[in-house]
């Protein structure tokens, strides 16, 4: 582990710091400030020769001064003769443009994976793809991590599995959804969701019977949370007697926090993949889980050429 050298940009440094403290190393020394006219600038601040690098960065709001500081730090520390670049990036932002859905648009994030190979980045390590195909984008290694033992983990301490039944909040989401009730021996149930205009959801029909049960929302990611709030409103319209949610990425746009505030959720479990805005830390709703050891393990695994998948069996 003496090889490795570790950097975080301005997205979420708290994240990059609970890494380094369960690997027991500290941040690498790296200026990222700002030009006058708002370009970015760089510099890293120690001797990376034959090293192996990290660069920890989601890219989330803002995206795009996020991403092109990845991309920034990931070309200084190519210049620097490392010997590997590894890019982290817990929350991958326009993995939701992964095809074209309207003629005339582009596939964002095929352009995003090129320009981070381009950059320099030898390998991605990062966190619930929305699509998992974006993998294939990259002509790169890409480990993409699961949240699943951490959340799986909080539900068995809160939660009795005969009370629950676990909800997908679309078709979309269920091969995620089967797989924690499988592991939970719990019910399954699947929302009939449909989207006329983006970030805009309409909840139809409940597939399953949630009727007296427990029913734990499951997605990859919270963003105006129309989607979370409106399957509560049809699981709770079906009997649940209680509902919760749980999702990896807290991107929480817009309307999101207060639509959580108002909805009949009990709590909505996430992850420090985004750091929280100032609106969702104060709502009492939100509940944060930590991924820091997930990342710190593959971070060890990475260096030392063992087993990522060996993580999640």
């Amino acid at each position: 582990m003496k090889d490795i050298t570790i950097f975080s940009g301005n997205a979420n440094p708290v994240l990059a710091g609970k890494i380094c403290d369960y690997l027991d190393m500290p941040i690498g020394g790296a200026k990222v400030k700002r030009f006058s006219d708002g370009e970015i600038q760089i510099e890293i601040d120690e001797n990376i020769r034959s090293r192996d690098v990290f660069v920890i960065q989601p890219t989330c709001s803002p995206v795009n001064e996020n991403l092109v500081e990845l991309l920034l730090m990931i070309d200084a520390c190519s210049r620097s003769s490392t010997s590997r670049i590894t890019a982290v990036i817990p929350y991958y932002g326009y993995a939701r443009q992964d095809k074209k859905v309207a003629p005339r648009v582009p596939i964002s994030a095929r352009l995003i994976a090129d320009m981070l190979t381009i950059a320099g980045a030898d390998r991605v390590i990062t966190m619930d793809l929305h699509a998992g195909q974006i993998q294939g984008f990259f002509n790169i290694p890409v480990d993409n991590l699961f949240a699943t033992p951490v959340i799986l983990e909080y539900i068995k301490q809160n939660f009795n599995s005969k009370d629950i039944i676990i909800v997908s909040p679309d078709a979309g989401g269920v091969e995620r959804a089967r797989a924690f009730a499988k592991r939970l021996n719990a019910g399954l149930a699947i929302i009939d969701k449909r989207r006329d205009v983006p970030n805009e959801a309409k909840a139809m029909a409940v597939i399953g019977n949630v009727s007296g049960k427990i029913a734990i929302i499951l997605d990859d990611m919270a963003d105006t949370a129309g989607t979370l709030t409106e399957a509560a409103s049809a699981v709770m319209n079906n009997g649940a007697k209680e509902i919760h949610a749980c999702c990896t990425h807290p991107v929480l746009s817009g309307p999101a926090v207060h639509r959580i505030t108002d909805s009949v959720l009990s709590s909505l479990v996430v992850t420090d993949t985004i750091p929280l805005n100032s609106n969702a830390r104060e709502c009492n709703k939100i509940k944060v889980l930590s991924i820091a050891k997930l990342f710190g393990e593959a971070i060890i695994r990475s260096h030392k050429g063992d087993s990522v998948t060996s993580l999640f069996v």
